[in-house]
């Protein structure tokens, strides 16, 4: 049998088909400060934090959109300090939130929200992953 090749180096790339394309676009530049990598049509765009990549494709109807059967995804953060910011400034910008900052039993601690598609973001600070910014 083969040996397992050297571990991946994290999820850095997730694709999102959204039916509220437009709304989304604005939920993860405004509020949650991605950078627009590339806009590869009027359909799809490449969105980035620094060292990472959203897809955002536009669903042609909602039920497309739906067909998805993600729970949810995180954005890392550094501190349980920094995870507290995001959540006081998504509460000032009306970002509908699922729940408070709460600690895990493996040291981490997060919340979560949607964003106007109804997907799950986690921000998250995690001992293990968190600080190791590759920017």
């Amino acid at each position: 049998m083969m040996k397992r090749p050297t571990p991946f180096n994290g999820l850095r790339h997730l694709a999102l088909k959204v039916f509220e394309f437009e709304e989304c676009l604005e939920f993860y530049t405004e509020v949650m400060g991605m950078q627009v990598l590339q806009k590869a049509s009027d359909n799809l765009v490449y969105l980035t934090c620094g060292n990472d990549n959203l897809s955002l494709g536009r669903a042609l109807s909602p039920t497309e959109a739906r067909a998805q059967t993600l729970d949810h995804f995180g954005f890392i953060v550094d501190s349980k300090q920094q995870l507290q910011e995001w959540f006081e400034y998504m509460q000032l910008n009306d970002v509908p939130l699922l729940d408070s900052p709460h600690d895990h039993s493996d040291g981490a601690r997060s919340f979560h929200c949607q964003d106007p598609a109804g997907n799950v973001v986690q921000p998250l600070f995690h001992p293990a992953v968190s600080g190791q910014s590759i920017r």
